[in-house]
């Protein structure tokens, strides 16, 4: 029995009250409603007790506080590690057995159980050194170690390494540390340093490989030393190997492993996940109920007080109607209830705001962080659907699909668009097949009645449903309401003209081929559903591919127009297709169509031939065969096995060539003398099939022999089949070079035609067209009165000059640049002769071009000289009255419009 706590007395009060308000019939959560509700068990999450490192047998450690509120239980206490702790039953918790406490932390739980109920409470205890004597602990872990080289013993003279390993314990540097650096650390040594003078030296992460230099060691004492503070969190453990060299290089020791574990500090805040974590929970939910797991993580080693969390809730907004609304696990971080009374109608969001803290959740050591968690009030089914009328009605066409025939409406008190509001309707009567579906508005909440299969009028004229409504989530128990509702959905089926059907669909028809035009194949004729209307029926063709049917509009007669071919294009599979319309006389008509197959029977009307057409064979150096093909348009039993035959005539046909028979499709053709001309070669070859009556045919094959190489291929002329060109080839080129000529030909006539007729021209001119006659300005180059002093001289002829007054050497226009005394330049020379003109524009040229004092515009050229004198004679003779003056020019009228001028000027009379 464990002693009652003092504080126990506190909770006689809250007790007393409970009492009370039964004996006044009241509830428990009444009467518990103006006090703090006790909660039997331990007072904390977590006992913690520090010590000096040594624990005597007997020694006691700490006290753990548990309350039973005053209930008198009887309660028995225990730990978890008997061995080392026990307890009494007043919660005073002793050392077993004497022992010393490590740097690390030591925890173990403690239980207590009722003797009646078996029910059990556990709380968590830790003992931990204190921190002046874990200082000074830490400081003598620092100091030097020193670390050997595993012991070598001699066999047969010689030293070996003994078999057993070599265990190096790790070496322990805590994290963060201060103070300078390097730090040493252990100094590995060798026994045979006394001898032999010894090199030493580290590999591995941290000293020669990322991150380098971490680690250093002293190469002739053989400190190993840390150069900067570590980080756990980076790099938790490093491996390294250590070496023992001579002077030389030579290896003298075995490497040993040296593990250096970095010791985790509380250098790390807790962080949530989510700075804002968001929840849910149904109104009127009870205590104890799940809302939802806030996370946070520690950067710290989580098996260390340092990486342990503790949560716990610090504020609930608002605080209606209880500020302990909720609670939070302070382990796991789940959130729950404790107290009953959520209603959304009143409170529909809890803003919490969560702490958590490591160390355990030790305020004083501890870190800690902040989130938010919002808990949002969700409304439960306490209303049920309600149909707003007993019976819908609807209309529906005959054959329909997919359209809605009726709206079914209710009405639902819960919160909308929720699963408390959102109806789901059923058909629970009337609808054996299924041919109906009732869809929910997800904006309205109406059910929506959809047909899914078709409904034939003439089997069915109305339909009457029956249907109930329910919401998505159950209705809560307690609620004086039927948890659905129930309604009569009637439909009634309006008759429609539907399309006639031909039965059966399609007809298939077994018919010789070669059957001629004229002939009846068969009655294809449809049925018409609406049997309450009286209606005709017509018939017309939609598809017939090779047009060798009709059919009659009245009786649906079908009757041949062309000779039916097995062989045709239009067949596949000796199967013809041909699609037909039957339309009916309602309004609007409507029609259906039909497909006749007719699978054609074979008969032997086509004969075989040879293929390839075209070959090859080598007459030199060793004769060769080639196999050739029957092929047959008709199907067994009218096609193969074949015969191949060579006729008698002519007769070096068989005197040259021999066919055999491969099997009944295929022959081999060879030579049969033992030399033959190269070239080409037309072989009749008569092939025989098999049909009853059967035919036979004499197919050319084509056959070049020639000599061939030591691969088979033919050495001379390019083959006939293959890589050289063909036939049809060889014509559409010859084609082109005859066209192509043809055309160069046609342009070389059009070009002489066209100068003749521009010699004809020059002679017919019109007046009006002529520019020799006339004076055109084209452009003025000179500027004022002031640029108008030209030297007039130019314009005479250039052999009629003196060369020293083409332009005297005293005379300037008043446009010259000022000069110095002028340098003498060639004087332009005379034209050597009048005709050669263009001998004097290229002297002129130059001479202006080497002209210095020549201005840059405006200046007088001579750019052109068109000789003097004339051999032609006068023309006056044109304007003179009295020559010809009584001669008749009419008839330059009928010359044409080129004529038109000399006709106005000498037939038009005085004028």
């Amino acid at each position: 029995m464990c002693r009652r706590d003092p504080r126990v007395r506190l909770l006689l009060l809250p007790t007393l009250r409970i009492l009370a308000a039964l004996m006044l019939h009241q509830g428990p959560a009444e009467a518990l409603a103006g006090s703090r509700l006790c909660k039997t068990g331990f007072l904390q999450d977590v006992y913690h007790a520090r010590i000096y490192r040594s624990i005597h047998e007997g020694q006691p450690l700490l006290n753990v506080k548990f309350t039973d509120c005053g209930a008198d239980r009887r309660i028995q206490f225990e730990t978890s590690n008997p061995s080392d702790f026990r307890i009494d039953g007043d919660g005073v918790i002793f050392a077993s057995r004497t022992f010393d406490i490590s740097l690390d932390q030591t925890s173990f739980l403690v239980y207590a159980q009722d003797e009646d109920t078996r029910e059990i409470w556990h709380v968590t205890v830790k003992i931990a050194l204190r921190p002046q004597h874990a200082q000074e602990l830490l400081q003598v872990s620092h100091k030097v170690k020193e670390i050997k080289f595993p012991p070598q013993r001699k066999h047969n003279g010689s030293l070996r390494r003994q078999k057993r390993d070599w265990v190096i314990p790790p070496i322990n540097v805590p994290e963060n540390a201060r103070g300078t650096f390097p730090q040493e650390l252990v100094r590995i040594r060798s026994d045979r340093d006394k001898s032999l003078s010894l090199r030493y030296s580290v590999t591995g992460p941290g000293a020669d490989q990322p991150p380098i230099g971490v680690f250093i060691i002293n190469p002739i004492s053989g400190q190993l030393s840390v150069t900067k503070p570590l980080d756990r969190e980076q790099i938790a453990t490093f491996h390294l190997r250590a070496h023992a060299v001579d002077v030389n290089g030579n290896q003298v020791e075995n490497p040993i492993d040296i593990v250096i574990n970095v010791i985790d500090m509380n250098d790390n805040r807790p962080e949530f996940l989510h700075q804002v974590w968001n929840g849910t929970i149904p109104e009127g939910s009870k205590p104890g109920t799940y809302v939802m797991t806030v996370t946070a993580i520690d950067g710290d080693d989580p098996r260390q007080p340092n990486g342990m969390l503790r949560y716990k809730i610090l504020s609930q907004a608002p605080n209606s109607p209880s500020d302990t609304m909720f609670t939070i696990n302070n382990e796991t971080g789940d959130i729950i209830t404790l107290a009953a009374g959520l209603d959304r109608e009143k409170v529909q969001r809890y803003t919490l705001i969560i702490q958590a803290t490591d160390m355990e959740g030790n305020p004083t050591y501890g870190l800690s962080n902040t989130a938010t968690a919002v808990i949002s009030v969700t409304d439960i089914n306490d209303n049920s659907p309600l149909f707003t009328a007993a019976t819908f009605h609807g209309d529906l066409p005959e054959n329909r699909v997919d359209i809605v025939v009726a709206n079914l409406t209710v009405t639902d008190m819960d919160q909308p668009h929720t699963g408390a509001w959102n109806a789901v309707y059923k058909i629970i009567h009337g609808d054996p097949n299924g041919k109906f579906i009732i869809k929910t508005d997800p904006n309205t909440n109406d059910g929506l009645v959809t047909v899914v299969k078709p409904i034939d009028y003439e089997s069915m004229v109305k339909v009457s449903l029956t249907v109930v409504a329910e919401n998505q989530v159950p209705l809560i128990k307690g609620i004086p309401q039927p948890p659905a509702s129930t309604a009569t959905v009637s439909i009634t089926i309006i008759d429609v003209n539907e399309s006639p059907y031909f039965i059966p669909n399609p007809n298939i028809l077994r018919q010789e081929e070669g059957l001629l035009p004229g002939n009846k194949l068969t009655v294809f004729t449809a049925q018409d559903p609406d049997r309450y209307m009286k209606q005709t029926i017509r018939y017309s063709k939609l598809s017939d591919p090779g047009n060798w049917l009709k059919i009659d509009p009245i009786n649906g007669q079908i009757t041949t127009m062309a000779i039916l071919d097995r062989e045709s294009m239009y067949v596949k599979n000796n199967m013809y297709n041909a699609t037909f319309l039957a339309t009916d006389s309602g309004i609007p008509p409507m029609s259906g169509t039909g497909t006749l197959q007719i699978y054609l029977l074979d008969v032997n009307d086509n004969a075989p031939h040879v293929f390839p057409r075209e070959v090859e064979i080598c007459e030199r150096p060793d004769p060769n065969a080639i196999n050739i093909t029957a092929v047959d348009a008709d199907i067994s039993p009218n096609a193969g096995p074949f015969i191949f035959e060579l006729p008698y005539s002519p007769m070096d046909i068989k005197k040259n060539w021999t066919i055999t028979r491969i099997n009944g499709d295929h022959a081999q053709l060879s030579l049969k003398i033992g030399s033959l001309d190269d070239g080409i070669y037309n072989i009749p070859i008569q092939i025989t099939d098999s049909g009853n009556p059967a035919m036979s045919n004499t197919s050319f094959l084509r056959v070049k022999v020639c000599s061939c190489d030591m691969n088979g291929y033919c050495s001379g002329v390019a083959p006939i089949v293959g890589t050289g060109l063909g036939t049809g080839a060889i014509i559409a080129i010859l084609l082109c070079i005859i066209i192509l000529l043809t055309l160069v030909l046609m342009f070389v006539v059009w070009m002489k035609r066209r100068d003749k007729e521009r010699q004809a021209k020059q002679l017919l001119i019109d007046p009006e067209d002529d520019v020799r006659d006339n004076i055109l300005k084209y452009d003025e180059e000179g500027g004022g009165e002031e640029d108008q002093d030209y030297d007039l001289s130019q314009l005479q002829q250039p052999d009629t000059m003196e060369p020293d007054t083409i332009k005297p050497s005293g005379i300037r226009r008043m446009d010259e640049r000022p000069i110095h005394a002028e340098p003498q330049y060639p004087v332009r020379s005379a034209a050597p002769h009048p005709g050669d003109i263009g001998d004097f524009i290229n002297e002129g040229l130059k001479a202006a071009d080497n002209d210095p004092t020549a201005p840059p515009y405006d200046s007088l050229l001579v750019f052109d000289y068109e000789g003097s004198g004339s051999t032609a004679g006068s023309l006056s003779s044109l304007n003179s009255s009295s020559s010809g003056g009584e001669q008749d020019y009419d008839y330059l009228n009928d010359w044409g419009p080129r004529f038109k001028k000399l006709a106005d000027m000498y037939g038009g009379g005085d004028d």
